[in-house]
């Protein structure tokens, strides 16, 4: 019985899920600019208002697939600049940006990013970011207290990454869920950054607990 009420309940949703999208304009206007995702409009959305991305910036783009962030990073920073990519799963090369398949929990995961960021092998032991976007999510269980934990979780590995790679003034922006523990994390973040705010672009659907962390000015 148990099995047959989830997977009715998994129908549901998925049935909820199709829908969201066929309405979605932001799902329309993705197809119509041949874009990987909608996720793409959340990044271009904190950026125009925030102004993340400069030309030339070296950027770090963790939990990239389908690559909806990359392809926004990759044109904002223009062909001086550089985009590294990271996710577990395989994702279409993008113009302008390194691509690792890779579990960022992996311990080997941190250097051999690092690594990436050099376009020279004397320039990879000392190689900055200038901005490290997450926005990685463990797959959902349906238990909103713990996919809150798994993905804050996710966040704070992303912060600490962060801090090692990031350069004097840099960003890192964060996707986050609502649920209590992200204030925890917005206070640590407080003092390595000169400004830190909670931001949901209108991409982000207002049904959502998503929220992303934007940190600016990292004091290194």
């Amino acid at each position: 019985m148990a099995r047959l009420t989830d997977q009715k309940r998994r129908t549901a949703s998925s049935r909820a899920w199709l829908t969201r999208q066929i309405s979605d304009p932001y799902v329309a206007r993705a197809k119509r600019e041949g874009l990987r995702s909608r996720a793409a409009f959340k990044l271009a959305e904190i950026d125009e208002r925030y102004k993340v991305l400069k030309p030339g910036n070296r950027v770090v783009d963790l939990g990239a697939a389908p690559g909806g962030w990359s392809e926004v990073a990759a044109r904002r920073v223009g062909a001086t600049g550089r985009v590294i990519a990271l996710d577990i799963l395989d994702m279409k090369p993008i113009s302008g940006v390194a691509f690792l398949q890779l579990d960022f929990l992996d311990p080997s995961a941190p250097e051999r990013l690092q690594a990436m960021l050099g376009s020279s092998a004397a320039e990879k032991s000392q190689a900055k970011a200038n901005v490290v976007l997450s926005d990685m999510a463990a797959n959902a269980t349906g238990h909103r207290q713990t996919d809150h934990l798994r993905i804050m979780a996710l966040a704070e590995a992303a912060a600490d990454f962060a801090r090692q790679v990031l350069a004097p003034g840099g960003t890192f922006v964060c996707k986050v869920l609502q649920g209590g523990t992200q204030a925890t994390l917005l206070g640590e973040l407080k003092r390595d950054f000169s400004s830190v705010k909670h931001v949901k672009p209108p991409a982000s659907r207002a049904d959502s607990a998503e929220l992303y962390l934007l940190a600016k000015g990292f004091r290194g």
